[in-house]
C-alpha cells in the first residue's frame, strides 16, 4: 500500500515541471514546483516534503550545491537528482553528498513512480528503526494471568479487521500499548501509527492538529501543516482521551469518519484520507452521552468493539512478571545493575491500591532499583517507597468501607468523602486533574465537595 506523498520538484525548465507534476498528481501524490534552487531552500524552511526531485544543471545554484546545502541544514527528506547531462562521476559525487538516486532524462512515468515508492519505503523503514530503538522494551504487553489472556485473545480477534475499537480503562492501564498491539497485528502494520491525546491539545488547536492547516490560515501559520489524519495515511490513528474532545470538534470528527476526507484549516478542497481510527478514554462515554457532553452519533461510530482494560489492583497474578519487566527495563536504560525483588516485596506491592496503575508501578520500581542497598529489594524498602497518603492499610479501607457504621446512604457519603479527599491530596489540589481522574466535570466536582462538607480553603492552610 503506497501512501500519498508531498513532493518538491525543482527544475528551471517549465515543461519538465509541468510533465513531472502532472504524472505525480495523476498517481495521487501532491507536487509543489519550483524553478530555482534558492527558492526551494526557502520553501524547505517553512514546509515539510516527503521526497525532493531536483535537476542538476540550473542557472544560479546547481542541483549539487542545492543538495549539499539542504543536507547540511538537516533536511531528512530523500533527494533524487535528475539530469540530461549525466555521467558516472556526477552520479558518484551526488551519492557522496547524500542523494538517494540519480536519474537520467528523459524520464518514464513508471520509473518516476517506482523511485518515489522506493524512497517512501526507505524513509518508513528508517523511521520505524528509530521508533523501535526508542520503544525497545517500553511498548510491550506483559502478563499471563486470566485477565491478560482474555485481553490478548480479544486483540487477536479484532486486529485483523477494520472494525473501530474503543479502549476503556483507568489512567495508566496501558491503553496506548493495546492500540499499538492492535496496529502491529493488523494488515496496516507496515504503515504509520500516529497518536493524539485529545485532552492535551487546547480546544482552539485540535482541529489544526487533526486536519492540518494551510500557510496563512491563522496568525502564526507560517507554513503548511499536515494533520494527524494525513500523517496516518494507510495506517492507524489513535485518539486517546476522546471523552475530553470538545463537542464542536466531535461533529467535525464524525464527518471525517463518515466521508473519509478532511479539509485543512484555511484549505479550499477536501483531502481523501485512509486511516483506521482507534479511540480510548478513562471516562464513561455512555454517561457523557446521557449528559449531552458527547455526541450520540459519534458514540455509535467509535464504540463498535469495546475493550476493557483491568486496573492493576485486579491483576495480582501478573505482579511478579510486571515488576521483573520494569526492573530490567529501567536497569538497561540507565546502565544500572539489575535488582531482584523478594517474595515479601512482591506481596507488599500487591497489597497497594495502585491508583496510577502501570505508570505508577513503573515509577515505584525505578525508585526501588535506584535506592535498594542489597542485591534484592525487600518488603521494608517497598513500604518506605509507597506513598504515605495511600498506604496499603488506607487503600484497603478506602476500597472496602465495611468497617463503617450507619445507614447505606451515610456509608456511601463517607466513602465518597474519603475518595475525594484522597484524590485532592494526591493531585496537590489541582482540581482539573482531580476531576479528570474521577471522570467528573470541574463544576460537578466543586458541587460535590460542597455537598460533602469539604472546605478546600481550610485544607490548603498549613497546620
Amino acid at each position: 500500500m503506497t501512501r500519498k506523498a508531498h513532493l518538491l520538484l525543482v527544475d528551471d525548465d517549465a515543461n519538465t515541471l509541468a510533465s513531472l507534476s502532472r504524472a505525480f498528481r495523476l498517481a495521487g501524490h501532491e507536487a509543489t514546483v519550483c524553478d530555482n534552487a534558492a527558492r526551494a531552500v526557502e520553501l524547505l524552511q517553512s514546509e515539510k516534503f516527503d521526497v525532493i526531485f531536483s535537476d542538476v544543471v540550473m542557472p544560479g545554484k546547481s542541483g549539487l550545491e542545492f543538495l549539499k546545502e539542504i543536507k547540511n541544514a538537516g533536511v531528512k527528506a530523500p533527494v533524487i537528482l535528475i539530469s540530461g547531462q549525466a555521467n558516472i562521476e556526477m552520479a558518484v559525487h551526488a551519492t557522496k553528498l547524500g542523494a538517494l538516486d540519480f536519474l537520467e532524462k528523459p524520464l518514464s512515468t513508471d520509473k518516476l513512480l517506482l523511485t518515489v515508492e522506493n524512497a517512501l519505503r526507505l524513509s518508513r523503514l528508517e523511521d520505524e528503526n528509530r521508533e523501535l530503538k526508542r520503544r525497545l522494551g517500553r511498548h510491550q504487553l506483559v502478563g499471563s494471568g486470566v485477565a491478560m489472556k482474555k485481553l490478548l485473545a480479544q486483540i487477536d480477534r479484532v486486529a485483523g479487521s477494520e472494525t473501530r475499537v474503543c479502549i476503556l480503562g483507568e489512567t495508566g492501564t496501558g491503553k496506548e500499548l493495546v492500540a499499538r498491539a492492535i496496529h502491529d497485528r493488523s494488515q496496516r502494520r507496515e504503515m504509520p501509527f500516529i497518536t493524539l491525546n485529545c485532552a492535551a491539545v487546547p480546544a482552539e488547536l485540535i482541529e489544526s492538529e487533526l486536519f492540518g492547516h494551510e500557510k496563512g490560515a491563522f496568525t502564526g501559520a507560517a507554513g503548511r501543516h499536515i494533520g494527524k489524519f494525513e500523517q496516518a495515511e494507510g495506517g492507524t490513528l489513535f485518539l486517546d482521551e476522546i471523552g475530553d474532545m470538545p463537542v464542536a470538534m466531535q461533529a467535525k470528527l464524525l464527518r471525517v469518519l463518515e466521508e473519509g476526507e478532511v479539509e485543512r484549516v484555511g484549505g479550499d478542497k477536501p483531502v481523501k484520507v485512509n486511516a483506521r481510527v482507534l479511540v480510548a478514554t478513562h471516562r464513561n462515554l455512555e454517561e457523557l452521552v446521557a449528559r449531552n457532553a458527547f455526541r450520540r452519533d459519534l458514540f455509535h461510530r467509535v464504540y463498535v468493539f469495546p475493550l476493557f482494560l483491568p486496573p492493576l489492583r485486579e491483576r495480582p497474578e501478573d505482579f511478579a512478571e510486571l515488576v521483573a519487566h520494569f526492573a530490567r527495563q529501567v536497569a538497561s536504560q540507565n546502565g544500572w545493575k539489575e535488582k531482584a525483588f523478594s517474595e515479601g516485596a512482591i506481596e507488599s506491592l500487591q497489597r497497594y491500591a495502585w491508583p496510577g496503575n502501570l505508570r505508577e508501578l513503573r515509577n515505584i520500581v525505578e525508585r526501588l532499583v535506584l535506592l535498594a542497598e542489597q542485591e534484592s529489594v525487600t518488603a521494608e524498602e517497598v513500604e518506605l517507597a509507597l506513598p504515605a497518603t495511600n498506604s496499603t492499610s488506607n487503600a484497603h479501607s478506602a476500597s472496602s468501607p465495611a468497617g463503617a457504621s450507619g445507614t447505606l446512604a451515610a456509608r456511601t457519603e463517607s466513602f465518597e468523602r474519603e475518595v475525594l479527599l484522597d484524590e485532592i491530596r494526591r493531585h496537590n489540589f489541582h482540581m482539573t486533574n482531580v476531576a479528570r481522574a474521577l471522570g467528573l466535570e470541574r463544576s460537578h466536582l466543586y458541587k460535590k465537595c460542597q455537598q460533602l462538607g469539604i472546605d478546600l480553603q481550610s485544607l490548603r492552610r498549613p497546620e
